[in-house]
């Protein structure tokens, strides 16, 4: 992947792209947001960041030790100032954990310095991501599934809110679904600019 610089133009389908802003990509645990968009950012020739890593490398430990030692409301305050200093670098691709939308400041953020995109994906999709993985401390509960399923219900009002959405299903590849993203930037007009 390049780490080339602002708006660099992209390859892809016989297309060649320049990325204006960046695209934010926002949904549950388990939609695939760090492998579609390291698969979206080659597409485009352009950096791909994650808040999450951004964060563990800040603090020198895990978003589970983060949560255990210094509690949610910590983790959401750091996760917001590092949200909004990527979105201030050349554009790239972003994905953001699964509580990042839900803050309305990270939804004002996202909407006055970048593009978020929901990969929509349904709970038997979400579960089978995630249901072997102990690296989510929201599941660590007696009813994981259960959990999910009210995480679920609770968010998927926000992530509604994105500027595109973008459905996942089970048999669509990563390269699918990075694909399909790409189809619905390039319609949403602004943010992907064609290079003649």
């Amino acid at each position: 992947m390049s780490q080339s610089g602002k708006g660099a133009p992209g390859v892809a389908a016989g297309k060649r792209w320049k990325l204006n802003r960046t695209v934010v990509l926002v949904g549950m645990m388990g939609a695939g947001k760090t492998a579609v968009g390291r698969a979206l950012a080659a597409r485009l020739d352009v950096p791909f960041r994650d808040s999450d890593v951004e964060i563990e490398k800040a603090a020198n430990m895990t978003i589970a030790e983060i949560f255990q030692r210094d509690g949610e409301e910590f983790f959401r305050a750091r996760e917001s100032e590092v949200i909004d200093r990527l979105l201030d670098a050349d554009p790239a691709i972003l994905s953001v954990g699964g509580g990042a939308f839900l803050a309305a400041r990270n939804r004002e953020t996202i909407a006055r310095k970048g593009l978020s995109v929901w990969l929509d994906a349904d709970l038997d999709l979400l579960w089978s991501r995630v249901k072997h993985k102990n690296t989510r401390p929201l599941l660590r509960t007696a009813h994981p599934r259960e959990t999910l399923r009210d995480l679920c219900e609770a968010r998927v009002p926000l992530y509604a809110l994105a500027d595109v959405r973008v459905e996942a299903h089970r048999d669509y590849s990563i390269d699918d679904m990075a694909a399909r993203v790409e189809a619905a930037l390039a319609a949403h007009g602004d943010v992907l600019e064609e290079m003649t």
